[in-house]
């Protein structure tokens, strides 16, 4: 595990995630106290992918379990194998016949049949889904619940269970605890609120959009060879664009798109005709696109104003 705050910043920048003091503080109290962390936010901060990046910087297996509105325990926790059961019915049908045999009455075959359940109900035929998979893992694995607000109330419940107590009830098998607890990492877009039983049990992340300075820093990551003057740009016009009333906001990865888009037309500083025909990349509604490109050219406008202001100090001072 981690040996400070600092070690986990500096082993999350090799797998290239930059994260501040404050997600590094959540991330080391969460694996020093084995506590679930929820990590809440607009979509596309990097909520996911801080639970990838910490399995892989820790060297441990990620299950991830998608959740949707009508996840249930089934397709969470595991299912029986019933094909798989039946099969080894038909391949052991002479068995079953020397079992059955000399059985006077139709009671009497169901009873000799019922003592021969732990056979065809074990383990073998139990296929374990994310939540299981995590549970009776030989080793410690990082869990993933994501986009945990999309689930039912119903769903949240019963993972509130499952995290209390870190077992499950198997009527056919019994109780199955976990061998190594794994280190969960729910994540949330915040279109439903989560209860406070949840929230209670958990360490608390909220991850928003970056502030300018690490934006720039993201992008100079993910996007070797980009220009120094276009990420600045960049990262202040979209300072600009998520302060519009926009149906959805342009996301880190959105934004890596977008340079990347940009630095492959060899562009330098953003230009408005290619700028605009790019932004189908960054805005994924057409409305958007339409309110960001009057914003574009509000900020084109305030740069040639801040360009023409700095020639005339410059030639005050050259007069001088």
């Amino acid at each position: 595990m981690f040996r400070s705050i600092d070690d986990v910043i500096r082993r999350l920048g090799e797998q290239k995630y930059i994260c501040n003091k404050n997600v590094a503080t959540v991330v080391y109290l969460a694996c020093a106290m084995q506590k679930p962390v929820l990590v809440e936010g607009p979509a596309g901060v990097g909520k996911t992918e801080l639970g990838k990046v910490l399995a892989n910087s820790l060297g441990l297996e990620l299950i991830r379990l998608q959740c949707y509105e009508g996840l249930d325990e089934g397709k969470a926790l595991y299912e029986w194998e019933y094909a798989k059961q039946l099969l080894y019915t038909q391949i052991l049908k002479d068995k079953v016949g020397e079992i059955l045999q000399g059985s006077q009455s139709l009671k009497q075959a169901v009873d000799r049949i019922a003592k021969e359940d732990d056979v065809f109900f074990s383990e073998k035929f139990l296929l374990p889904r994310p939540l299981l998979r995590a549970l009776v893992a030989e080793k410690s694995t990082v869990l993933l619940v994501d986009e945990v607000d999309k689930s039912d109330t119903e769903f949240e419940a019963f993972l509130l269970e499952v995290l209390s107590d870190f077992q499950i009830s198997v009527p056919e098998i019994g109780t199955l605890r976990a061998k190594h607890l794994p280190l969960v990492i729910l994540t949330s877009n915040n279109s439903r609120e989560m209860s406070d039983a949840l929230k209670r049990r958990c360490l608390h992340l909220y991850l928003d959009f970056p502030e300018p300075q690490r934006e720039m820093e993201i992008i100079k990551l993910k996007v070797p060879g980009v220009g120094e003057k276009l990420v600045e740009e960049v990262a202040y016009l979209l300072q600009r664009l998520r302060k519009l009333d926009l149906k959805k906001k342009p996301s880190i990865s959105e934004t890596l798109d977008w340079v990347k888009a940009l630095t492959l037309l060899n562009m330098k500083r953003l230009d408005d005709q290619l700028v605009q025909e790019t932004l189908s990349t960054l805005m994924k509604y057409e409305g958007d696109i339409r309110k960001a490109e009057e914003e574009l050219k509000r900020y084109l406008a305030d740069r040639k104003t801040k360009l023409h202001a700095a020639a005339v100090e410059s030639d005050k001072d050259l007069l001088h």
